[in-house]
C-alpha cells in the first residue's frame, strides 16, 4: 500500500474535501492503494474539525472511492467509480495472463455484416421472442426456472439492477473472497457493505456463509462455476450444502453469476429454486465475446418485473439487433461446435498448467473457467519477477479482501506447450522472491 505524498486534499467543508480527493483520483495524482492522511492530521493541516474530515472520508467510502478506516487507514480503492479503467492490463512486452478474458481465437465467428432486422419500436417487449425462447431452453436444461426473464447489458449490469431492487443503503452483501474485483467495486460504489466469505476449490464455503447470513447479510453474489479468481466450481454436493444453509434464511437474496456459461468446462448447479428473491444471470461475454454486452437474467417474478420497470425508465431495452445477433449464434450449429471446442481447450490448458505447477510443488486452485490462484507471500515481488521473464500475472490484492495473499493466473491464451515454461519461471520467482517495486 502506498503512503500518500503526492497530493494533499483541500477544502474547508466535508463536501469540499471529498470533492478534492475525487479530483485527485480523476486527475491521476491519487492512485489505487494510496493512503489518505489520518483524520486528525488532515484536520490540523486544513484548520477544520476532525468531525469535518471524518464526514468527508465517510462520504468517499459510501461512494466506493475509498476503503478502510480506523488504524488501518483510509486508502483509494482499486477501481474507484470516477474513472473508466477498472480492469488490469498486461505491460508491454509480456505474455498476457492477467486480464481474464477469453481467447479471441476460440470465439465463434460473427457475421461480417449482420442482417438488419425491422426496427424495434417503443411499444414492443424488452426481450426479443426468439432470444427468449432460446434462453429459456438453455436455462431449463440446467434446472433454472425461466418463466420470468429479462435481458441486461452484461452480467454486472444485471447484478447492479437486481441489488438496487432489493437493498437499502449500507445493507450487507456477501461476496466471494478472493473473487471478482469489479463486483467488489460495484457493491461498494452502490453504498452497500461488502461481506467477504472464503472460497475453496468447490466455491463459497457453507460454514462461513452461514455465519455471514446469521450476522444479517441481506444478499449474496456467488459464482456456481468458473469463479473469477480461483476457477472454483460447485459440484452437486456443494450446491446441496449451500442450499441447506440458504433454507434457514429464506429472505436473503441470491444472485448466481454464471459469467462463463457453456465454456466453463463443467456443468452448472443452481441453488435458486424455490427462493423468495433470486436471480440467475448468464452473460455471453466469455463465450461469444466481450463486446457483445448482453446477459440473460432469470429470477422471481417480482425481481424481474422491477428490473424491467427500472430499465424502461433508463436505457429502455438492450438493442434488438444485438439480441438477434446472439440468437443467431445460439441457433447456429457451427457456433455450437466452436463453443464445445473452446470448453475443451480451456479445460486442457487449465489442466496442463496445474499439472506443470504441481510437478514443481506449487499448489494452484481451479477446475473450471480461465483462471487459477496460487498462494504466495509476496504478491508484487512474484508478479515483478514473472514480468521480467515475460509473463504478466495479477497480484492478488486486487481480487481479495480478507483472503491470504496470492497471484491470479489467467490461462485462457496459454497454450499447453507453454505451461512448463511458465511453471518453471513461477517456481524461480517463488524461490527468489524479489523485493516489491512501487
Amino acid at each position: 500500500m502506498n503512503i500518500l505524498v503526492r497530493y494533499r486534499p483541500q477544502g474547508s467543508t466535508a463536501k469540499e474535501i471529498s470533492a478534492s480527493v475525487e479530483a485527485g483520483v480523476r486527475g491521476g495524482q491519487l492512485k489505487p492503494g494510496d493512503r489518505l492522511p489520518p483524520v486528525r492530521e488532515l484536520a490540523d493541516q486544513l484548520g477544520v474539525s476532525p468531525t469535518t474530515v471524518a464526514a468527508a472520508y465517510g462520504d468517499l467510502r459510501r461512494r466506493g472511492i475509498t476503503a478502510g478506516a480506523g488504524r488501518g487507514g483510509t486508502r483509494i480503492r482499486g477501481a474507484p467509480p470516477v474513472s473508466s479503467r477498472v480492469y488490469l492490463s498486461a505491460p508491454a512486452g509480456t505474455r498476457d495472463l492477467i486480464t481474464g478474458g477469453p481467447d479471441p481465437a476460440l470465439l465463434p465467428a460473427l457475421p461480417p455484416r449482420p442482417a438488419m432486422r425491422p426496427p424495434r419500436l417503443y411499444a414492443e417487449a424488452p426481450v426479443a421472442s426468439r432470444l427468449r425462447q432460446l434462453a429459456a431452453g438453455q436455462l431449463a436444461a440446467d434446472g433454472i426456472d425461466a418463466t420470468s426473464l429479462m435481458v441486461t447489458g452484461g452480467a454486472l449490469d444485471g447484478i447492479e439492477r437486481v441489488l438496487a431492487t432489493w437493498l437499502a443503503p449500507s445493507d450487507r452483501v456477501i461476496v466471494e473472497d478472493p473473487g471478482h474485483a469489479v463486483t467488489f467495486d460495484l457493491v461498494a460504489a452502490m453504498g452497500y457493505t461488502v461481506v467477504p466469505v472464503p472460497v475453496d476449490g468447490l466455491g463459497i464455503r457453507p460454514a462461513e456463509l452461514a455465519i455471514a447470513l446469521a450476522r444479517g447479510a441481506e444478499a449474496m453474489i456467488v459464482t456456481p462455476r468458473a469463479q473469477a479468481a480461483t476457477g472454483a466450481a460447485w459440484d452437486a454436493d456443494r450446491a446441496a450444502d449451500i442450499g441447506a444453509v440458504l433454507r434457514r434464511y429464506p429472505g436473503a437474496g441470491v444472485i448466481e453469476d454464471d459469467h462463463a456459461g457453456p465454456v466453463a468446462g463443467v456443468p452448472v448447479f443452481s441453488v435458486c429454486g424455490g427462493r423468495e428473491r433470486w436471480a440467475a444471470i448468464r452473460s455471453v461475454s466469455k463465450s461469444l465475446g466481450p463486446d457483445l454486452r448482453l446477459a440473460v437474467l432469470a429470477g422471481d417474478e417480482a425481481t424481474v418485473a422491477r428490473v424491467a420497470g427500472r430499465q424502461a425508465l433508463g436505457t429502455g431495452w438492450v438493442s434488438y439487433q444485438l439480441q438477434e445477433l446472439v440468437a443467431d449464434l445460439w441457433a447456429d450449429p457451427a457456433a455450437a461446435r466452436t463453443l464445445h471446442t473452446a470448453a475443451q481447450v480451456y479445460a486442457e490448458r487449465g489442466q496442463a498448467l496445474r499439472s506443470a505447477l504441481r510437478e514443481r510443488g506449487i499448489t494452484a486452485s481451479g477446475r473450471s473457467g480461465f483462471t487459477c490462484w496460487v498462494p504466495v507471500t509476496d504478491e508484487d515481488g512474484v508478479a515483478s519477477s514473472l514480468a521480467s521473464s515475460g509473463w504478466a500475472v495479477a497480484p492478488g490484492q486486487r481480487f481479495r479482501i480478507a483472503a491470504p495473499p496470492g497471484v491470479r493466473i489467467s490461462f485462457a491464451t496459454l497454450d499447453v506447450a507453454d505451461a512448463v515454461s511458465f511453471a518453471s519461471d513461477l517456481s524461480r520467482a517463488l524461490r527468489h522472491r524479489p523485493s516489491r517495486l512501487d
